[in-house]
């Protein structure tokens, strides 16, 4: 989280914001480093304490005073609900203050059904999460994300492609009447992106992550902040024209997209126009991992269209790292060679000189551990915190 600027009247939530890098300060150390009195860091640190959001920590080692206790952000005060809803499957999961997963659970659903049956599915799925695993805190917040565009203020799909059913769906509203807590809504590969950021690069400013399966998507990482521009389409890689690939339908309506020539499902598509028995990206993969030529070569290639794409983005952002992740990514090096090496060869050496373009670490959980990252940065900001103890 970005650091806050200190002043005399820094608030409770300001204060909670230097004590969540996790580690345990006595009120002295407190005093010195945001300037306040003695006093007013008291004051600040009970009501914390009293909402639950610090724990005793301790006492450090006395060099011959009175020994000093210690204080640390507790992650366990509250509860996150978080999922990652693709168009066939949702990864659901309650996790702490932290993002660190409490319960998991993989669910198989139709994003198609429509709204109202699918976050049905996603609330008594929480509902029994949070009853298995024992959490007896109450939920500060939800965090969804959905395969398609959503205008990040109010959290509504906006004309998603593969979900025409969402297309204006007051999602928060929904699912804020059944748990009534914050609701924040976003693009599924914005928190795969946030979820890469904050579980395993957490040093790296700079960075794309794209996610490759039945669409394709992306998000970007700037100043160690995700970029959502103006509305929160930044990112949206798969309908971006794709070199060679003008007569391409896609399902956006135009023809030339990336997602038409080299998502999961359009190479399902040609593989099944070349006879071979293929449904899903998960039949890609196990067709690449036993050696089917054909296969091999359209995940390649694909991942060098891919690449193509990408390397304008490297031009445009000058990103350190690409992830790339996604059903099709479990196909290993194959679709990571054919990304590497448009990428390589197309951008300018300055750019791609320390660039590095590996997998992804946090796989098929990206996504959720980014909801729950969406989530924790909301309600653990200062403004959220002190309305909380107001």
């Amino acid at each position: 989280m970005p650091d806050v600027p200190w002043a005399p009247a820094a608030s409770p939530g300001q204060l909670l914001r230097l004590l969540l890098d996790g580690v345990p300060r006595t009120r002295a150390e407190l005093v010195s480093q945001t300037g306040l009195t003695r006093a007013a860091v008291r004051t600040r640190l009970d009501a914390l304490r009293d909402a639950g959001f610090l724990t005793d920590h301790g006492i450090r080692v006395s060099t011959g005073g009175r020994p000093a206790g210690r204080l640390a952000f507790n992650a366990a005060a509250r509860s996150v609900l978080a999922a990652d809803v693709g168009a066939t499957h949702a990864t659901v999961a309650v996790t702490d203050l932290a993002g660190g997963p409490l319960a998991m659970r993989r669910l198989s659903l139709d994003i198609a059904d429509g709204p109202e049956p699918v976050l049905a599915r996603l609330a008594e799925t929480w509902r029994e999460l949070v009853r298995d695993a024992g959490v007896s805190v109450s939920p500060a917040g939800v965090g969804i994300g959905l395969p398609g565009p959503v205008e990040h203020s109010s959290g509504k799909p906006n004309h998603p492609p593969i979900m025409p059913a969402w297309d204006g769906f007051d999602v928060p509203a929904h699912v804020r009447a059944e748990f009534g807590v914050p609701v924040l809504v976003d693009n599924e590969a914005n928190l795969m992106a946030l979820g890469e950021h904050a579980h395993s690069f957490p040093g790296t400013d700079h960075m794309i992550v794209v996610k490759v399966a039945t669409g394709i998507g992306s998000g970007f990482i700037s100043n160690g902040v995700l970029h959502r521009g103006a509305v929160g389409a930044a990112g949206d890689l798969g309908h971006i024209q794709a070199p060679g690939s003008d007569d391409a339908p896609c399902g956006c309506g135009n023809t030339g997209c990336l997602e038409a020539v080299a998502s999961g499902s359009a190479i399902v598509a040609r593989l099944r126009a070349k006879g071979v028995e293929a449904h899903s990206s998960a039949d890609v993969v196990a067709l690449v991992r036993a050696g089917n030529v054909e296969a091999g070569q359209a995940i390649r290639h694909a991942g060098r269209t891919i690449g193509e794409v990408l390397a304008a983005c490297v031009s445009m952002v000058n990103p350190s790292l690409i992830v790339v992740g996604g059903d099709l990514a479990a196909a290993g090096e194959m679709l990571l060679a054919g990304v590497r090496e448009a990428v390589y060869c197309r951008s300018l050496p300055l750019a791609t000189e320390n660039l590095r373009i590996v997998p992804s670490r946090a796989g098929e959980v990206a996504g959720v551990l980014g909801a729950a990252a969406m989530v924790v940065h909301h309600v653990l900001s200062p403004s959220v915190v002190d309305q909380q103890l107001g």
